[in-house]
């Protein structure tokens, strides 16, 4: 940073900690033998569109640059599973990945956010979520969630709706002890921002 960005209190953005995605598949061993919770293979990368470029350009642009079709075909099979586009409600796009090897999912998703902090579009990506579902030994009740990363922070967090804009938060807590220490958690409850509408399924 120069002397004249110090002086006008100007910061540089600090890059993301991509690697801490890669203690996801020692935590996710930890979740199924403590809660009975699987990673569902599925996943996805969440990014907003840069102010004043027209959303169908910006969706081409990375489109072509992650090689996936448009809406219109097919989702793009890259061999390890499927990669296509969606939008939600609030206007945000994913990038939504498929694939039943957790290393393997978890690679790809580093691969996604990776390739596009390189080519510039770190300041649209928002977070990448990874599914999360009750496995055969799981108690119960157990309900469906996800595990939140927080791209800028390099932190995860639980993410539990139960219903129409509701939470389960009790669960949210639970998994976070039961998490420890085996990945990097969002310790500021304020940044666990509710994402309603998930593509992901």
């Amino acid at each position: 940073m120069g002397l004249l960005d110090t002086l006008l209190g100007r910061t540089k953005p600090v890059r993301a900690n991509l690697d801490a995605l890669f203690a996801l598949p020692s935590a996710a061993v930890t979740l199924e033998t403590s809660a009975g919770l699987v990673l569902s293979g599925k996943a996805g990368v969440c990014w907003k569109p840069p102010a004043g470029r027209p959303a169908e350009d910006v969706q081409r642009e990375i489109g072509e640059l992650l090689d996936i079709p448009d809406d219109d075909a097919p989702a793009k099979d890259t061999g390890a599973g499927a990669l296509s586009q969606a939008e939600d409600s609030f206007g945000y796009r994913w990038l939504l990945l498929d694939d039943d090897d957790v290393e393997n999912l978890v690679t790809r998703v580093h691969v996604v956010n990776s390739t596009l902090t390189d080519e510039g579009w770190g300041p649209q990506l928002l977070c990448s979520v990874f599914g999360l579902t009750p496995g055969p030994d799981a108690e119960e009740g157990t309900r469906p969630l996800f595990l939140v990363y927080l791209y800028k922070r390099g932190t995860f967090y639980p993410f539990a709706p139960d219903g129409q804009e509701h939470r389960d938060s009790e669960l949210e807590l639970r998994v976070r002890a039961i998490l420890g220490s085996d990945l990097p958690t969002e310790p500021d409850l304020s940044r666990w921002f509710p994402l309603w509408d998930l593509p992901l399924r």
